[in-house]
């Protein structure tokens, strides 16, 4: 066979192989949620923020009864002082820093408890929105669902691909249905 031969043979399975019909190239569905949003709208978030608001102020006011009343104390200290000498002032000054440490201490353990019980059902309110998207996209379709917001990882994204305001009323749906209805708590 001579070389013209093998070029041309060559040519024609090149030739050959670019007309075969193109394979369907599958569209790929995208969208994203914008999570500072879902966080802000969704209610069950809310009332995760609202339960540890109240908590707080539970906790806060048997705490900043204490504190009044120490403050009240410190106040009469400067009073007494003089009346009572020297070493009554020394010992009573020491009875009130003490007791100042403990109330800081106090405060400070109350507020790590509360962050630590909130975070806990924050982590799993989070994990629970992740699966539900996961899902959601899973069953509408998608190739991808992007998340913006507070950790963003998207730095543009048209308008028409987000799906934010879908996945909260879906998520709202959801824990309506598996929280108490407002008309049978009120019974």
């Amino acid at each position: 066979m001579s070389k013209k031969a093998l070029v041309i043979i060559a040519l024609s399975i090149t030739v050959l192989s670019c007309n075969k019909p193109a394979t369907a190239v599958k569209e790929v569905k995208t969208a994203y949620v914008d999570t500072s949003v879902l966080m802000k709208e969704y209610t069950e978030a809310k009332d995760l923020e609202a339960k540890y608001k109240a908590k707080s102020a539970e906790k806060g006011r048997q705490l900043d009864a204490e504190i009044a009343r120490f403050k009240q104390e410190a106040a009469g200290f400067q009073a007494q002082a003089q009346a009572n000498g020297q070493a009554w002032a020394q010992q009573k000054g020491a009875e009130l820093q003490k007791r100042e440490q403990q109330l800081g201490a106090a405060q400070q353990q109350l507020s790590q408890e509360l962050q630590q019980e909130s975070g806990k059902e924050m982590d799993s309110l989070v994990s629970g929105v992740k699966k539900f998207i996961k899902t959601y996209g899973k069953e509408n379709g998608y190739s991808y669902i992007y998340g913006t917001g507070d950790a963003a990882s998207i730095l543009y994204a048209e308008d028409k691909y987000d799906i934010t305001k879908v996945i909260v009323k879906a998520l709202n749906d959801k824990y309506k249905s598996v929280t108490p209805k407002e008309a049978e708590v009120k019974k």
